[in-house]
């Protein structure tokens, strides 16, 4: 009985230990989660692999990987790492936050809009109004 008593108490302080980590952070706190998050998607886009295949490499169910792109505080450091590992190779979190990666630069030219051709001189002056 006695067993039985602390295992139901040991459970009961144990689910009130357990909280979700967005309502506890400050706005600045899940703006900084968001940041993280929207870093490690645009570098997994800007070197080509898919969200589902870099979460198997990395041994983390597809709907991991999508709330750690999301920035989900609640995702493990650990986590994060081996996703990283997997999208970007050697790559550091500071490398990451940084955004200084070569592929990035690729991505940014290949998202602006290009003209097909270049305006005549008649159709600069009716855009300038």
């Amino acid at each position: 009985m006695l067993d039985k008593a602390i295992n139901e108490s040991f459970m009961l302080d144990y689910a009130i230990m357990k909280v979700s980590q967005k309502a506890i952070l400050d706005e600045s706190q899940m703006a900084q989660a968001k940041h993280i998050g929207a870093c490690f998607a645009r570098i997994r886009v800007a070197r080509g692999v898919k969200q589902d295949v870099a979460a198997v490499r990395a041994g983390l169910s597809r709907n991991t990987a999508y709330r750690l792109e999301s920035g989900d505080p609640g995702v493990a450091v650990g986590q994060m790492l081996r996703y990283l590992d997997v999208i970007a190779p050697g790559m550091t979190m500071q490398e990451l936050l940084s955004q200084t990666d070569p592929s990035l630069s690729v991505l940014e030219m290949k998202e602006k809009t290009r003209r097909v051709r270049d305006l005549s001189s008649k159709e600069v002056s009716e855009l300038d109004f």
